[in-house]
């Protein structure tokens, strides 16, 4: 094949703070995919990836689990090795910001900036979401709020270095006009244009004193460089960057960057500060930022706190790898976000991968072995319902290659399942079990089988960057190679060859019921890890005198175990018994498991939540007063213990139609009650 010349793509480099979730890991998998079809279509590609591994946030979480900032990220940076290496992608390199060559040109580029007049020193007072490890203006909040997380943001004021941003944010425009293939998809190139650079950018504050863990500016040694300098320079220094002029003959093979892949949520930091240090340094700005969308769990974001993550390797034990990697390239739309449940997972791998593709080379093999001893060969015995599938084989390369292109991926999928599909509706046309009955017919019979053959080696010669193992495991049981993409415009390059006799399943049917329980199973386990991170935690932070009792408390409260805490240490609560009932009044009241699925704040009151409360096969909208006690957002993917046929109220304008089940001792703690396994919504209590 020829030499199509270099291609390097990046990803963004994952956060030491915790373990990476699925919607961490799309993006890895995504670039591996993007990085394999490169590299089989020609090109001498280099892909990158790491960790990043400082900031406020990593003393933070160091802190937290009683260990060094140095041993939390060398830790948490294996911990998502693992995750990348067990998802088999084929990176060349993983680097981590602590890495010495890295850590040394951060540093130089940092006074190189300073001596020419780029940096300044200052002071900074504004909004700071330690979360992002970002500052915001007032106006850039979302309700008093973190615009990309949501969090909580505090006023911050320190002696800071800063950036004129503003000396290159003209020619930045221009570029951006000019280059309309820069920033992908156009939707994030309108918000960056009309949100941030526009309206006139603000200096960009670049260093901090405020903590340690970073790389020090080495002229002065109170300051430690930002994160977001530090982090965007690895995608240089990575491949031998020299801020004194001496780079390595692969950073000037390799540099611009063909692709950096990233999310949706620090699209700024990469489209418009990393190009201007780009600009400062004299280097030329990468070819295209592609900013993906999320993977959401069930419509939501990700998080800890609202039970609601799904971890990589948890997918992989139950549904096996390259089910993973196909549904989050397949399910994963080009601009708008996605969606991931244990359902959909379900459905996903038993109708594609089970039922189009697994039934199609298993019964392939089957009818191989059966009529010819597994031998295949064409004896040439075409007619006319051939020409049609042959179109359609050699065509999809063409196809699929102008998705890519243009970094639809999802879209390249469906185009080579739309092959198999046809493969799957020619044996109907074909009805090779009838052709088998005529001796007359064998010919016939060989060529259907021949081009049942052919057309899987095609479509799987394309299917193989995206599912590398499953393509493999076809090819062995097809006996036939793989093809060089520069060959998948030509038919019935398969001379003769031998399926294997003893056939494997590629895809097993999955029991929806079963893969729900052990999904249940699941989580459970990682509430009960929460809960004693979250425990651990408190004690930690309140022995190093980073928090107050009240806010540990607090945190303990919202990861349900506040209540239990607080009684561990106090006095018995007397407890004063009420009147007496009757079983039967009991049995009126009908108890059952919920999962809130939206909480928002009651605009009339100070102390409502609103929640919406699947039940079953049904929702209702259910108001509590337990504002002072949680936020929305945590209450979001909690299976709750629901009192359901109380008879509706209004309360400050809204209907609510239940009640949600709380614990409350003597001293105004207060915690949902919810269930000690985990349980389907609709489940009844007695």
């Amino acid at each position: 094949m020829n030499n199509k010349g270099k291609y390097y793509i990046t990803t963004a480099i994952a956060y030491t703070s915790g373990k990476p979730h699925i919607g961490n890991c799309y993006e890895i998998i995504l670039g591996d995919a993007i990085a394999r079809y490169k590299k089989a279509d020609g090109y001498d590609v280099r892909f990158q990836t790491g960790s990043d591994e400082h900031g406020q946030k990593i003393e933070t979480r160091a802190i937290e689990e009683g260990v060094s900032p140095k041993e939390f990220v060398d830790a948490t940076a294996g911990e998502i090795k693992r995750l990348w290496d067990i998802m088999g992608t084929d990176y060349d390199r993983f680097i981590r910001t602590t890495d010495e060559d890295h850590e040394k040109q951060v540093q130089k580029m940092f006074k190189k900036f300073y001596d020419q007049g780029d940096i300044y020193k200052g002071a900074y007072e504004g909004k700071y979401c330690t979360e992002c490890e970002a500052f915001y203006t007032e106006s850039q909040l979302k309700e008093g709020k973190c615009p990309v997380c949501g969090g909580a943001v505090h006023e911050e004021k320190e002696e800071a270095y800063f950036f004129k941003m503003s000396k290159y944010a003209d020619r930045l425009i221009e570029y951006i006009n000019s280059h309309p293939e820069f920033i992908q998809p156009v939707s994030r190139k309108n918000e960056m244009m009309n949100n941030f650079l526009l309206p006139g950018l603000q200096d960009l504050c670049v260093s901090r004193t405020s903590f340690k863990w970073g790389i020090p500016v080495d002229f002065d040694d109170k300051h430690v460089v930002y994160v977001w300098l530090d982090a965007l320079s690895n995608y240089i220094t990575g491949i031998g960057y020299d801020a004194d002029g001496n780079s390595t003959d692969m950073y000037k093979k390799n540099w611009p960057a063909d692709l950096h892949l990233i999310g949706k949520d620090i699209i700024r930091f990469h489209t418009i500060y990393w190009p201007i240090f780009l600009m400062a340094l004299g280097e030329p700005l990468p070819k295209q930022i592609f900013g993906h969308p999320w993977l959401l769990q069930g419509g939501e974001k990700m998080s800890k706190s609202k039970g609601n993550v799904i971890y990589v390797d948890d997918l992989i034990d139950i549904f096996g790898l390259d089910a993973v990697r196909y549904f989050v390239l397949h399910e994963m739309p080009y601009e708008n976000d996605g969606t991931i449940t244990w359902e959909l997972m379900t459905e996903r791998t038993n109708s594609d991968l089970a039922n189009t593709l697994g039934n199609l080379v298993n019964r392939t093999v089957a009818m191989s072995n059966k009529y010819f001893g597994g031998e295949v060969k064409d004896p040439g015995a075409s007619e006319a319902v051939d020409d049609d599938l042959k179109a359609v084989v050699t065509a999809a390369a063409g196809r699929v290659s102008k998705c890519m292109d243009t970094l639809h991926v999802a879209d390249s999928l469906t185009e080579i399942f739309n092959v198999y599909k046809r493969l799957n509706k020619y044996i109907d046309e074909t009805e090779p079990w009838v052709l088998a009955k005529d001796e007359a017919k064998a010919d016939r019979l060989r060529t259907v089988l021949y081009n049942l053959t052919e057309g899987i080696i095609i479509a799987t010669s394309l299917l193989k960057p995206f599912l590398p193992d499953t393509a493999q495991k076809i090819s062995a049981q097809l006996g036939a190679d793989l093809r060089d993409f520069d060959t998948l415009d030509k038919f019935g390059l398969i001379t003769e060859t031998k399926v294997t006799d003893k056939p494997e399943i590629l895809f097993a049917r999955l029991d929806k019921e079963e893969i729900l329980k052990k999904a249940a199973e699941v989580e459970a386990k990682q509430r009960e890890d929460f809960r004693a991170h979250e425990k651990k935690a408190c004690e930690n932070l309140l022995k190093a005198g980073r928090i107050s009792q009240e806010d540990a408390d607090a945190r303990l409260a919202r990861a349900g175990i506040g209540a239990a805490a607080a009684d561990t240490d106090g006095a018995d609560i007397h407890v004063e018994k009420a009147a007496e009932i009757e079983y039967d009044d009991f049995a009126k009241c009908q108890f059952v498991v919920g999962e809130i699925l939206k909480c928002e704040e009651v605009p009339k009151s100070k102390k409502l939540l609103c929640s919406q409360v699947k039940v079953g096969d049904k929702t209702v909208q259910i108001l509590s007063g337990i504002k002072a006690y949680y936020k929305p957002e945590e209450m979001v993917g909690k299976k709750v213990m629901v009192l359901l046929n109380l008879k509706p109220v209004k309360m400050a304008g809204l209907e609510s139609q239940g009640m949600l089940l709380c614990a409350e001792d003597d001293e105004d703690h207060v915690v949902l009650m919810t269930p000690e396994k985990a349980l389907r919504s609709g489940s009844k209590i007695c």
